[in-house]
């Protein structure tokens, strides 16, 4: 099953609709229970035939500490160059322009790195983390300019609500609430796909002189708008959970514990900047 989120689409690319579902609890070579961990066929990280894992030289398995730590370097990485951007970069009405214009400009560089991350067959630990640093940039701006000109507390609450949302997708995974099945992934993929469309419609529609695009910065069809992001964040989520899962599972090598680390960070960014919507446009018309 392939996941939406390209920077997971390797792990259980091997799968079939008869596993899809599943939830593998085994490491490489177990026999014992999920799916057959030591076929290639299903498992891409098997060992090859005729080879045994335990003496081929093989690179050590990715555990959920790896993950985590991983994660929180490139999370910390987005906080460091937040705060700063925060402090440092002006947004009062003389010199916004210069602040947006370099906010932007850091979004477009964090784009372009994700995407080559993306392509590569290997994490880059320094791609992710220049991901983390120029996104934190970009965020830092958005969230300042927010706090300056729509309420001081806009940015908390949007924390707060990201780790709530957050906390609640993975309960509702561990408990299974939330199954990760083939037709899950496909359903998030189609919705992410039509939520990007408008969205580039909007810009579009904005930056050619019509007004206010297509509503989705105010009103009711903001909030509509930015809810359906934050859901769609949360599915994005769960497939993250999902992908973790099975790396453990699969035995995946080690090294790519930056893998999930970045997947994560960008969803998690994702809900951030979608909560941040719902709360500047249900705060902007009061």
């Amino acid at each position: 099953m392939k996941s939406s989120n390209p920077v997971f689409s390797r792990w259980g690319a091997g799968r079939d609709d008869a596993t899809a579902g599943t939830f593998p609890r085994h490491p490489v070579g177990a026999t014992a229970g999920g799916p057959a961990a030591g076929d290639r066929s299903v498992n891409p990280y098997a060992p090859e035939a005729g080879t045994d894992a335990r003496t081929a030289g093989a690179p050590t398995a990715i555990t959920m500490d790896d993950v985590v730590v991983r994660t929180a370097t490139t999370l910390g990485t987005v906080v460091l160059t937040a705060v700063p951007s925060w402090i440092l970069l002006p947004v009062d009405e003389a010199d916004i322009g210069r602040s947006y214009g370099l906010a932007v400009g850091a979004a477009l560089v964090a784009f372009v790195v994700s995407m080559v991350q993306c392509f590569r067959r290997t994490p880059s630990p320094a791609l992710i983390l220049g991901y983390a640093a120029f996104e934190g940039v970009f965020l830092g701006v958005i969230s300042s300019a927010a706090s300056t000109y729509i309420a001081p507390g806009v940015v908390v609450q949007s924390v707060l609500g990201t780790f709530t949302v957050s906390a609640g997708v993975l309960i509702a995974y561990r408990m299974r609430w939330i199954r990760v099945t083939r037709r899950f992934a496909g359903f998030v993929a189609a919705a992410a796909t039509g939520f990007l469309l408008l969205l580039a419609a909007d810009l579009l529609l904005s930056a050619f002189g019509a007004g206010n695009g297509l509503g989705f910065r105010s009103g009711g069809l903001g909030v509509l708008f930015g809810v359906l992001g934050i859901l769609l964040g949360a599915a994005f989520l769960a497939l993250d959970f999902r992908r973790v899962e099975d790396a453990v599972a699969y035995g995946a090598p080690r090294e790519e514990a930056w893998l999930p680390a970045f997947g994560l960070t960008t969803t998690l960014v994702w809900i951030y900047l979608e909560m941040l919507r719902v709360l500047t446009v249900l705060n902007g018309d009061d």
